[in-house]
């Protein structure tokens, strides 16, 4: 068994763990940014951790109201731009907590007077220490390059975050069942191997989604990418109309992400499209109809909203990463040029 496919499994335990750690720090932050009266958020991060941020963004902005801005750290580390980032809050994320030009934008806002934390699995990293708090991972010691606890215990602490500022308890008590819908979701797709067989000779394909899912969309290609060598690439479905679609063709893999909700209605005229190009499309979803539209389907458990059904994709996706990366004969633990920790400024 992979230390990728071991740690896949571990997410539900780590997921407990992470809240019980947190919850404090939680309050903590949202007292502050109380306090400070904040405006707006940013939140910067790379790679993986990019695509928690994609989702940090969506739940801050439905739940609260805030603007919310992905940073680009770049701005500061290589064109020397001062930031104001006063009356915000803004969130470092990296796994790691190694990640440069993330703590070079934490240290900006702290000079600027924002409310800064960070989400790091280690809580003695650099970036830990450079914001006021820091919310801990708490999910081990993650062996296989490709980020899989890490991942959705970001995603999970953003999550709680969002839901706290807003003081949504309903929400807060339904991001709990979030463990055991993991549970379940291993439980569906036990057989995975035999759907993912299709698709040992793949050399490229499309990832979709829509709304907060776009960052399982994002992270899903991106664990294809690096695990199995495929020239992944993912859209939110409402810019795949924007000319991207033009490109499938006859038997082409098109991997939606079809959550039942408020993005079910585009994800249909979308497939439809792919299903008259003669697209191979695999359907991702807690819904019988929805999947009933694909080539072929994979299920996960039912999600009382898009906050938590993310939460059942991203584990689909790493699954299904590691076990084609398998079955092409690879080692998804240690992918080719890769290194765990990358440092970027």
């Amino acid at each position: 068994m992979t230390n990728m496919w071991q740690e896949i499994l571990q997410q539900p335990e780590v997921l407990e763990g992470c809240l019980k750690k947190n919850r404090a720090v939680i309050d903590d932050i949202v007292r502050d940014c109380e306090k400070k009266n904040i405006r707006f958020a940013v939140i910067a991060a790379r790679g993986t951790s990019d695509h928690a941020a994609v989702y940090g963004k969506y739940a801050l902005e439905i739940l609260t109201g805030l603007p919310v801005a992905l940073a680009a750290p770049s701005v500061m580390t290589m064109y020397g731009r001062d930031m104001a980032f006063g009356g915000s809050l803004v969130i470092g994320v990296s796994q790691s907590g190694e990640a440069s030009d993330v703590i070079e934008v934490i240290n900006t806002a702290r000079r600027h007077g924002a409310v800064t934390a960070a989400v790091t699995n280690f809580p003695d990293s650099p970036l830990a220490k450079a914001a006021e708090f820091n919310l801990d991972c708490a999910a081990g010691l993650e062996k296989s390059v490709a980020a899989t606890k890490t991942f959705t215990t970001e995603l999970y602490l953003l999550g709680n975050l969002a839901a706290s500022l807003a003081h949504d308890e309903k929400l807060t008590e339904e991001y709990l069942r979030v463990p055991d819908m993991l549970r379940e979701t291993f439980r569906l797709n036990e057989n995975i191997d035999k759907d993912v067989e299709r698709y040992r000779f793949m050399k490229e394909c499309f990832v979709l989604a829509r709304g907060i899912n776009y960052a399982i969309a994002l992270e899903a290609a991106l664990k294809i990418q690096e695990t199995s060598y495929v020239r992944a690439k993912a859209y939110a479905t409402s810019d795949f109309h924007h000319g991207p679609m033009a490109m499938v063709e006859r038997d082409m893999p098109v991997i939606v992400y079809a959550p039942s909700g408020p993005s079910s209605s585009d994800i249909v005229e979308m497939v439809g499209r792919m299903k008259e190009a003669e697209g191979d499309v695999l359907m991702i979803s807690d819904d019988a109809g929805l999947r009933a539209l694909g080539s072929r389907a994979l299920t996960v458990p039912k999600a009382m909203s898009d906050f938590t059904s993310p939460f059942c994709n991203a584990a689909v996706a790493q699954m299904f990463a590691c076990r084609l990366s398998l079955l092409k004969g690879l080692n998804p633990d240690s992918p080719r040029m890769l290194h765990k920790i990358t440092v970027t400024r």
